[in-house]
């Protein structure tokens, strides 16, 4: 065994071992974690902000705010307007949606939002044309996904042994992928970055108007996040904010998500 393997076991969160990932008790498991968890929720917490913040600067179109892949999340409690899908069903859920053919109608949306669900997608073209079919002109996406740089590149690759991160994967398309398993985390940078230019010319109703890295990756990696063991206290939290405030100009090197915003063109 790796020595990176083994902290990787030591760290896990005991509770998640031999679960399923695709299964209802691994979700059921993640939601108390979650709970348990003051630092990741208010990680979550950001993140949801952030999709509202790009939604009110970039997305000018009437319509639904719609959340899709919610899993866990509690973005309808921060945001009552928002509707939460996901392709499973969930107590915390308003609908069951699959990204890839949405039940709501053409130019209907104001904007969709996706964290860390849109690397699981095993065909994005599907989604890009849900998103062209079904935003209002104006409207958008904002996505938040694993990033890209140096540091991300390095954890991602060592962090699941249930996805991989290859930035060289051949095309969009994982017919493998499962609701949670054999995902790529690094389709965002493949589609996004790599193969920009083929997304502008396969989709050209939809522009990206956003690509950054985000700021609070070291309580991300601190929290554990939703499958490994807290490594702080709870009371150093304000003591890491404010390290993360002075780490900001580090975020494309050491940032473990990014933030992408695509419109749809008026």
């Amino acid at each position: 065994m790796s020595v990176l393997k083994f902290i990787r076991n030591l760290l896990q969160e005991p509770r998640l071992k031999g679960v399923n990932p695709d299964s209802t008790e691994f979700l059921d498991l993640h939601r108390t974690i979650l709970e348990q968890k003051p630092m990741m929720r208010e990680v979550f917490r950001e993140f949801y902000d952030t999709c509202m913040r790009y939604d009110r600067n970039y997305f000018t179109a009437g319509g639904k705010r719609v959340e899709i892949g919610a899993g866990v999340s509690f973005f309808k409690k921060t945001y009552p307007e928002v509707i939460s899908t996901d392709i499973k069903p969930a107590p915390n859920l308003d609908m069951v949606v699959d990204a890839l053919c949405m039940p709501f109608e053409d130019n209907s949306l104001r904007a969709v939002y996706g964290i860390n669900c849109f690397h699981h997608f095993p065909d994005p073209d599907r989604f890009f044309s849900e998103l062209t079919r079904t935003l209002a002109p104006g409207g958008g996406c904002v996505l938040i996904d694993p990033y890209y740089g140096p540091a991300a590149s390095v954890f991602y690759k060592h962090v699941f042994d249930t996805e991989i991160f290859d930035k060289y994967q051949p095309g969009w398309t994982n017919p493998d992928a499962g609701v949670m398993m054999n995902a790529n985390q690094a389709l965002s940078y493949v589609v996004f970055v790599r193969d920009a230019e083929v997304l502008r010319a396969k989709h050209p109703q939809l522009e990206v108007v956003v690509q950054r890295p985000l700021t609070n990756y070291i309580r991300y990696l601190l929290c554990g996040g939703l499958n490994f063991r807290q490594l702080t206290p709870n009371w150093l939290t304000p003591a890491i904010k404010l390290l993360e405030w002075f780490m900001q100009p580090l975020a494309p090197i050491f940032g473990l998500h990014h933030v992408i915003v695509i419109r749809k063109r008026a």
